[in-house]
């Protein structure tokens, strides 16, 4: 390998540990092999299938689509994605279709702003891993806890492994088991909690939503409630349902979550002045839900720098989904994070990870605002209007 600038070995020799094999943390590993760096990524699934991936993923030109032309993926990318999944249907809480992308005749973007491919999560994540070097991926490996050891850190795994790593990067989501060993600021909850639900099979199971869909995605607002609705390549439906409740709800409400019957009667009794053809949604035993409180960070957190341990993606700014972006910020972070470590004007790796997390933090605030507000008027009581509005107003 061959470097115009010996500076940019920063981390020449040094061990790497990513935690986490989602979309942000496989990035990462990627544009670091390809600057010659050796790494390993950890994960606690046992292998590359074993876990049902949720929603399909929209990437955006700014952030991941960005970091992917910069790994060299976006040909092998476009074998992939599905390229009218993002064709979209707004429709009022009677299914009533108010805005309708299939019919608006407008040419299929391959390019530019307007470019937002949709792929589903499982071949997206199949194909990150495929670029990487050979036994990158440590399976199985579900983080416990960690002690600082000369300059780096002593990992332990909860399989009984432990590692030494001179730099750890935390990507293991949301419910990060690293974050406390950089900062003790906790989560707000956004005030919305999802139930997130995917029914196998949708067009045998579901066969007026699957139709509706029509391989894209929906978008049902109203009564200060939301339904969102994607189809996947594997023939199967995905949905959130979005509601206010009290931040102990899942606790508090008495519903077994693993029992269909309990949240399908739920579903009937918050849903009421919903009209019966989202009863589809949980009328199936193929299928399976999962409740899911909103959290963000708050906009002003910040934290002292460390030279051995830094993190991204939603470890670091997790936030509602209510603007599409935090695969994309989580990829984003991999390419900055990449960018300031190999940095020809950077002497030490506090220094680059310092200037990565200060950017990192900033542009994070502003995303998470336009989420909360974008979530907010969805979850109005003009939400259907402010989303109709919007939509016609970019196209």
């Amino acid at each position: 390998m061959y470097y115009q600038n010996e500076k940019i070995m920063l981390l020449k020799n040094k061990i790497i540990a990513v935690i986490g094999g989602g979309p942000g943390g496989l990035t990462l590993a990627k544009l670091l092999q390809m600057k010659g760096y050796k790494v390993k990524v950890y994960e606690r699934d046992e292998d590359q299938y074993v876990r049902q991936q949720g929603a399909t993923l929209d990437l955006h030109e700014e952030s991941g689509l960005k970091a992917l032309i910069a790994a060299d993926l976006l040909n092998e990318f476009k074998k992939h994605y599905r390229p009218n999944a993002d064709k979209l249907r707004i429709t009022d809480h009677n299914a009533v279709i108010h805005v309708d992308d299939h019919t608006s005749g407008a040419p299929l973007e391959k390019s530019g702003a307007s470019f937002r491919p949709e792929i589903d999560r499982g071949p997206f994540r199949d194909l990150l891993i495929a670029s990487l070097e050979k036994d990158t991926l440590v399976w199985n490996s579900k983080f416990v806890s960690m002690q600082s050891l000369d300059d780096g850190w002593n990992i332990l795994f909860d399989n009984g492994s432990s590692v030494y790593a001179d730099l750890v990067i935390a990507a293991d989501g949301a419910n990060s088991r690293l974050r406390k060993y950089l900062t003790p600021i906790a989560p707000i909850y956004s005030g919305l909690t999802i139930v997130e639900g995917n029914i196998y099979h949708a067009a045998t199971h579901a066969p007026k939503l699957w139709k509706l869909v029509n391989g894209g995605k929906i978008f049902a607002l109203g009564m200060e409630k939301s339904i969102i609705l994607s189809a996947k390549g594997d023939g199967s439906l995905s949905f959130y349902t979005g509601t206010k409740e009290t931040e102990d709800w899942v606790k508090t409400s008495g519903i077994n979550f693993e029992n269909k019957q309990e949240i399908y009667d739920w579903f009937k009794e918050r849903f009421a002045d919903w009209g019966s053809e989202w009863h589809e949604l949980f009328e199936s035993d193929d299928s399976y839900f999962v409740p899911r409180p909103q959290y963000h960070f708050p906009s002003d957190q910040q934290w002292e720098s460390l030279s051995n341990l830094t993190m991204l993606g939603d470890a670091a700014h997790r936030m509602p989904p209510y603007a599409g972006e935090g695969v994309n910020m989580a990829m984003l972070d991999a390419l900055e994070l990449v960018e300031q470590l190999t940095a020809p004007d950077v002497s030490d790796t506090k220094t680059a990870i310092s200037k990565y997390e200060r950017a990192m933090c900033q542009r994070a605030t502003e995303i998470t605002e336009v989420t909360l507000q974008s979530m907010e008027k969805m979850h109005s009581k003009e939400g259907l209007k402010f989303l109709v509005d919007m939509f016609r107003l970019i196209h």
